[in-house]
């Protein structure tokens, strides 16, 4: 399988502190690669590195171009795409604003609009409050929204930082039920998680980051029962 997503040598430094090292990565067309670990060991660092977000050092390619010294704008423009932690939507605006600005770099009015009747369709619930502010959602809506702006920039990677932080059970399931759709769809997905039973649900690789480096690396059905389980992911499987 090509890659669609390569890291290669991949580090990240804030000041003295390693935070990323070394990293390398693959990722194919309609892979979801789930990276999991404790706190603080290097996934949010890893998307930033990513999304051009964060300086890093080493080699980053999408589809085969090097992408390492491109600027954020220029990444999104290429195919990349990411829901933050935190959702970070822009509570002003409409849910319907929200999702246009989205698409700020796309300059096809009729493929906005269609992408943007198809995202309020997959999630009903959005499509009810098009026109009311973003801040008045739930935080699973909001979050639903914040996965929806990520994919109207029509991205070929998308890379989601703690989907599930803070939800309810329910709508974790259907997030990553959505999360499951992009992947039969084609998309590449780099999901980091604290949920492993959700995440080792729809992923095909999984990554385990310890202190910055991968301690281990394999399928879901390689990982489940392990020790890795038990010491870094508390034995969720």
């Amino acid at each position: 399988m090509n890659s669609m997503l390569r890291l290669e040598q991949v580090s990240v430094r804030y000041g003295p502190v390693r935070a990323v090292t070394d990293l390398d990565l693959r990722a194919g067309e309609g892979e979801v690669i789930a990276l999991l670990g404790p706190n603080g060991a290097g996934k949010s660092s890893t998307i930033g590195a990513i999304n051009g977000l964060v300086p890093a050092s080493g080699r980053i390619s999408l589809g085969g171009r090097d992408i390492s010294s491109l600027a954020v704008e220029a990444r999104i423009a290429g195919g990349i795409a990411v829901a933050p932690e935190g959702r970070r939507i822009f509570v002003n605006l409409t849910v319907a604003e929200n999702l246009r600005l989205g698409a700020a770099l796309r300059r096809d009015p009729a493929g906005i609009r269609a992408d943007t009747e198809r995202y309020l369709a997959l999630f009903p619930v959005l499509g009810e409050r098009s026109n009311q502010p973003a801040g008045t959602l739930s935080g699973g809506e909001q979050q639903m929204l914040a996965i929806a702006r990520a994919m109207m920039s029509r991205p070929k990677v998308l890379l989601l930082d703690e989907p599930s932080l803070g939800l309810a059970p329910m709508i974790v399931t259907r997030i990553f039920d959505f999360i499951g759709q992009l992947k039969s769809e084609g998309l590449t997905v780099i999901l980091v998680e604290q949920n492993a039973a959700q995440a080792m649900r729809v992923a095909d690789q999984v990554c385990v980051l310890v202190s910055g480096r991968i301690s281990y690396r394999g399928t879901p059905a390689d990982l489940a029962g392990t020790d890795v389980m038990k010491l870094y992911l508390g034995g969720a499987a």
